[in-house]
């Protein structure tokens, strides 16, 4: 995180009116502007790990990474500036939770690129107290709002869950494929074979590729990681909900995993909020080879489009593609398998 996004800038044109104020940075904040921020204090609640890992070096504990506030973090802030994130629930769900902890008479700054749905942000918060639009620059909106009703917050309502056959998977606001079992994961699953042994699913999202796999194999070693707070609970949940064993982690990719797996399954992002990010999913590929056992899998689903080919070969001398549509292929590399030409293993009929 160094240079400032189009909502950091558009908050950067009103430094001044921040200077006697604490301040609580949340949402989908994606910079180090609260590095920066110039008040009589500054606190960051962050739901997504690797932007708290890059702020809690400067900021310490005073950054925090959870999937809600806590009350020793809010305790004391009479201002909050909030980064709308993409998802109308994500945010409905997180101002709640903070709303719910923020006294009454406390300023928000809501700020967010116009095509996230900021402006969504006016009937969200009509019930509350009064908001008004006060700098619209860079594609953003900020808005100002002075809450006048303290928001009532139970997060046991705010769980959702579908089943995928005999499988039972929860969701919170957030977490991709909220709705149910996406295509793209539907093509990895149905490409994987013989999976035994330690298995790793990075970017696990609500848990259901590691329940299902664990559903149709109790054997398996399951490691699930996200940096998505409400990804981690709702896998936590779905693991729970299905009677399995797993180990959930907070985890920038391999940042905070040891040991070494005979598979790693992703459906890795290639959005950090609405911008484009093939970071993750490069650093996924990359560092696999450290995480693997001879003669262990990396799989992955992506859209067809991305370059990961040439990726996939420079670093483990060869890939196959083990199923694709017109939108997504599934690729895997195995560990220590000698250079070889790609080759595609099976076609799926197209959806």
């Amino acid at each position: 995180m160094s240079a400032f996004y189009p909502a950091s800038e558009v908050m950067l044109r009103h430094t001044d009116e921040f200077t006697e104020r604490r301040v609580l940075f949340a949402g989908d904040l994606q910079d180090d502007l609260p590095c920066q921020f110039e008040a009589k204090e500054v606190r960051v609640h962050c739901s997504q790990y690797h932007h708290w890992r890059q702020l809690a070096r400067t900021l310490g504990e005073k950054a925090r990474f959870s999937l809600l506030p806590p009350p020793e973090l809010v305790d004391g802030c009479d201002t909050l500036v909030f980064y709308w994130p993409k998802s109308k629930q994500e945010a409905q769900f997180q101002l709640n939770a903070l709303l719910s902890q923020l006294p009454v008479g406390t300023d928000l700054f809501i700020v967010g690129e116009n095509r996230s749905g900021v402006r969504s942000a006016e009937t969200l918060l009509a019930d509350f107290g009064p908001i008004a639009k006060i700098d619209s620059a860079r594609r953003c909106s900020l808005y100002h709002f002075r809450s006048e009703r303290q928001a009532q917050f139970d997060v046991s309502q705010w769980w959702d869950e579908y089943q995928v056959d005999d499988v039972i998977v929860k969701t919170l606001p957030g977490v991709f494929s909220r709705d149910g079992f996406d295509v793209g994961s539907q093509l990895l699953l149905s490409a994987l074979e013989n999976v035994k042994g330690k298995v790793l699913d990075v970017g696990c999202g609500a848990g259901v590729l590691s329940a299902i796999l664990a559903h149709e194999n109790p054997d398996l070693t399951l490691t699930l990681s996200d940096v998505n707070a409400a990804a981690l609970e709702s896998s936590k949940a779905t693991i729970s909900a299905n009677g399995l064993q797993g180990k959930v982690i907070a985890s920038d990719v391999f940042s905070d995993i040891e040991g070494r797996f005979d598979f790693i399954i992703s459906n890795p992002p290639f959005h950090d909020g609405l911008q484009t990010n093939l970071t993750a999913a490069e650093s996924l590929i990359r560092g696999a080879t450290k995480h693997l056992q001879l003669g262990g899998r990396l799989c992955i689903v992506a859209n067809a489009f991305l370059p990961y080919p040439d990726l996939l070969d420079a670093t483990f001398g060869s890939h196959e593609v083990l199923a694709q549509t017109g939108r997504f292929k599934v690729y895997q590399s195995i560990m220590g398998r000698p250079s070889a030409a790609p080759k595609d293993k099976k076609t799926a009929n197209k959806r």
